[in-house]
């Protein structure tokens, strides 16, 4: 099987291991089935695991990785990295004021549709990533192993994010059925930017520093604005920081060992 990975053109290859990447956020929007009902302490827990999470994915795996990759291309670091990071948290800024004006302030509806938006922005550069990493077989300018362990690597970390959208959507009153669908869907396009990573990897490169720290903006706007505040409206809100904690902390070590 690995013998006929290897020999695949670097496009088909983006495209399968992107899949595999997709499968994973399936799964973990899966865990949706599981609980039987809404209990609030559970799902508030739930709240807090996913911003930790969240936190936590938006330095590892998406702000060093691009101010690698700037060093890299002998970019300005910290522009870049600003004005990417900055852009992510304005766009979802001004996606607030949008939903405030045109419904209710505490819909559930906003809550969701930010949430979704914050970790699909996520999901992009991911692709983006993967995709880039195979295209560049072409060049040399990188290794099948070290490819295949980064598309291991963020499979490994769409399992938890495809539970960071399932649950809090059911949360909000969603069928168990459309919170799996949605959680799912939010990984979809992953495969699809993996396979214009690698059609256009040499033009891709010098704009994925900007795109991976616009979506680390983005996830931390919707940590901080929506998911962590939610969270603590529980009565055991140290209970709750704890999980917080424990989602940052796997994700931390998911992200350092793969």
């Amino acid at each position: 099987m690995y013998s006929f990975f290897i020999e695949l053109n670097p496009i088909i290859q983006a495209l399968l291991a992107t899949l595999f990447t997709f499968s994973v956020t399936v799964l973990g929007s899966a865990l949706v089935f599981i609980f039987k009902k809404t209990n609030k302490n559970i799902m508030d827990a739930m709240l807090g695991f996913a911003g930790g999470i969240m936190i936590a994915a938006s330095f590892w795996s998406l702000l060093n990785p691009g101010i690698e990759m700037a060093k890299t291309l002998n970019m300005t670091v910290w522009l870049i990295i600003f004005l990417g990071f900055a852009s992510g948290g304005l766009l979802l800024f001004i996606g607030d004021k949008i939903f405030d004006h045109y419904m209710d302030k505490e819909s559930g509806i906003k809550r969701i549709s930010m949430l979704i938006s914050s970790i699909t922005l996520h999901n992009i550069p991911e692709g983006l990533v993967v995709g880039v990493a195979f295209g560049s077989l072409i060049y040399n300018e990188t290794t099948i192993t070290s490819a295949l362990l980064l598309a291991l690597g963020i499979g490994i970390q769409n399992f938890p994010e495809g539970t960071a959208v399932s649950v809090p959507l059911r949360r909000e009153g969603m069928s168990r059925f459309k919170a799996f669908i949605y959680g799912s869907m939010s990984g979809i396009v992953e495969p699809i930017s993996g396979v214009i990573g690698a059609l256009l990897v040499l033009k891709i490169k010098t704009l994925l520093p900007f795109l991976l720290s616009f979506a680390a903006g983005a996830m931390i706007y919707v940590v901080v604005e929506e998911i962590i505040p939610e969270s603590q409206t529980n009565e055991r809100k140290d209970l709750m920081a704890m999980f917080t904690i424990i989602g940052f902390s796997i994700m931390m070590i998911l992200d350092i060992a793969l």
